[in-house]
């Protein structure tokens, strides 16, 4: 419903800055223009950022934080004689979700790989953005479980 109602202010509002841009007054055709202008500079930025994020992608950031978090893991199970069974069980865990997004990370990456050589290539890139915003914010979540672990370990 909420979906439905945002398409048609859009489409409203969008209809309105036509109409204004040729049949409007000067004030009014003027407007237009300089929104019609905001908007072009406001879908490049974010076309930029698109292009940026994925140079990232391809450089292997994501990579290099899970390499991070498995050193840091790896620390934390190194000094394993001075930690309860419950930081033990918590880094176990930790480790899974590593894996799976590790694991996720590459069908990320053999997934670009063919949406680049085939058909629909555009929906395949929109889920592909879909994909590396989840990784992303799962990434993050499990970063902040590891600092709290590490913040329980050090105690």
């Amino acid at each position: 419903m909420i979906r439905s109602l945002i398409k048609l202010g859009l489409l409203l509002l969008a209809g309105i800055l036509v109409y204004n841009y040729f049949f409007g007054t000067t004030e009014e055709k003027a407007q237009s223009k300089e929104v019609f202008k905001k908007t072009g500079d406001a879908l490049g930025a974010a076309w930029n950022l698109l292009k940026s994020e994925k140079q990232k992608f391809d450089a292997g950031k994501y990579d290099k934080v899970l390499d991070q978090l498995g050193s840091a893991y790896k620390a934390i199970r190194d000094q394993a004689k001075n930690v309860d069974e419950k930081v033990l069980r918590r880094l176990d865990e930790l480790e899974r979700r590593k894996s799976a997004l590790e694991q996720e990370l590459g069908a990320i990456e053999s997934g670009e790989k063919e949406s680049a050589t085939g058909n629909g290539a555009a929906a395949k890139s929109a889920d592909q953005q879909r994909r590396k915003e989840s990784l992303q914010r799962q990434l993050d979540s499990l970063i902040r479980d590891t600092d709290a672990l590490l913040k329980d370990a050090q105690q």
